[in-house]
């Protein structure tokens, strides 16, 4: 993409499925190379070695692995995670503010919203039901007034 937006990506996320992708030889060198900014690995089936996430940044032409998750010159994070996403419980590497607080997808915000949409919708069917309660007893009371001969108006 560097044609299109006449830069290197600030950013590139290998996700290791075998040994034979070079994450950590050949392609390391090649984003280096290019330029971009940050070099993350992830390795859920620990297939290169016992650490499920490797974040290298680019220094001159070099990158230098690093314990942060936090990538500084784009203002986002990287984090483990675990939970569902679609339809299956897993680790998985999900995008993060500074304090580490996983970003929801798109349609994790869809279905946030509407949560939030039939949890108002059940409140008001309840003010709803809470207020046809109360004329009913308005009007029970009004009858028993009336009943012993009190206007319930004239109160």
């Amino acid at each position: 993409m560097v044609w299109k937006f006449k830069k290197p990506p600030e950013v590139a996320i290998e996700i290791v499925s075998n040994k034979k992708g070079e994450e950590l030889g050949e392609k390391l060198n090649i984003y280096a190379k290019v330029g971009v900014t940050y070099y993350i690995v992830y390795d859920p089936s620990q297939q290169l070695g016992k650490k499920l996430l490797r974040v290298y940044e680019l220094r001159g032409m070099r990158y230098y692995e690093t314990n942060q998750t936090w990538l500084d010159k784009v203002g986002l994070g990287v984090t483990l995670w675990s939970g569902v996403f679609e339809g299956r419980h897993d680790v998985w590497l999900r995008w993060c503010d500074r304090e580490g607080n996983v970003l929801l997808t798109g349609s994790e915000i869809g279905e946030q919203e509407k949560q939030r949409a039939e949890q108002a919708e059940q409140r008001a069917s309840l003010a709803e039901s809470q207020l046809e309660q109360e004329k009913q007893r308005t009007q029970f009371l009004a009858e028993r007034l009336l009943a012993l001969g009190i206007d319930p108006d004239s109160l």
